[in-house]
């Protein structure tokens, strides 16, 4: 009995791609927290989880939703821990509560506009002015850089938007690669360096890829991808902004919705009935 009800489990956790990235970067965040000594109280994770929960349901209860979507809650809450820093409790459950409500208020065409978590990243930086992104306080070890690419890679490929990941990380490679190398005449060790930042992958990997706000069309996606890349190497490069990405991806929001209209395609649906997601033409449920 015991065995069958394991095995049920696993087929249950399987189901849901959302599962999968919820204890991906909870495993990041006990990392950065144990492995790499972060500044990290617990009362500020509890305040962080807690609000995005906490908002999360209120809306579902507003709009009657499904209690299913407090996992998206989780997912944004886990992200704001691993990219969002500030001294205040006060700031951290605000950008919380902001990037939760959102996803509720900002949308059209029943399509929430901003990534939640990068939402609220922004608007805190800009509004609250006492919170910031820290890019180098993942260090750069190479076995946790390669298990994070990995469990990103297995994560994507359950929701199908890997090559979402592919074009950015190879467009913006190729573009480092030919101002670093050919015409830096830098060697191959500088420009991994730069490579070798975990919130660059957990960027890649977790905040590009959200199926909920990305165009919904492959060659859409592609195009999108091709134009972040580009994006972010310039101000990268010109304007110093070593946190170029999220900025980056806040301000292609229109262009979601411009390629969303060229190439029409169903919205992505969350669904635990399935291992893969589910694309609907009806009306879509709140997450």
């Amino acid at each position: 009995m015991e065995v069958n009800n394991i095995i049920n489990a696993v087929k249950s956790f399987n189901q849901d791609a959302r599962h999968f990235q919820i204890l991906y970067l909870s495993i990041f965040l006990l990392y950065g927290v144990f492995g790499l000594d972060w500044d990290i109280s617990a009362t500020r994770i509890l305040v962080v989880l807690g609000s995005a929960i906490i908002t999360q349901f209120i809306w579902i209860r507003i709009v009657h939703g499904k209690l299913s979507a407090l996992k998206s809650a989780l997912i944004t809450g886990l992200g704001l821990c691993l990219l969002l820093n500030s001294a205040s409790l006060l700031t951290m459950g605000l950008a919380s509560f902001l990037a939760i409500s959102s996803k509720f208020i900002l949308r059209i065409k029943n399509k929430h506009l901003f990534n939640p978590a990068n939402f609220g990243i922004i608007v805190s930086i800009i509004v609250f002015q006492d919170a910031w992104i820290s890019p180098g306080q993942w260090g750069s070890s190479a076995l946790f850089l390669f298990v994070l690419s990995v469990l990103g890679g297995i994560i994507l490929h359950k929701i199908g938007r890997l090559e979402t990941t592919i074009v950015f990380l190879a467009a913006l490679f190729l573009m480092e690669f030919g101002r670093t190398v050919l015409y830096q005449g830098w060697g191959m060790d500088v420009l991994f360096h730069k490579f070798s930042s975990g919130t660059l992958l957990l960027f890649s990997f977790f905040m590009i890829t959200d199926p909920m706000t990305i165009p919904n069309a492959k060659a859409s996606r592609i195009i999108w991808a091709l134009v972040l890349a580009i994006a972010t190497f310039v101000l990268s490069n010109w304007m110093q902004i070593y946190t170029a990405p999220i900025w980056v991806l806040f301000a292609m929001t229109p262009l979601t919705v411009i390629l969303d209209k060229i190439y029409p395609k169903l919205k992505f649906e969350w669904t635990s009935n399935s291992k893969k997601m589910n694309l609907v033409n009806s009306k879509p449920k709140i997450n």
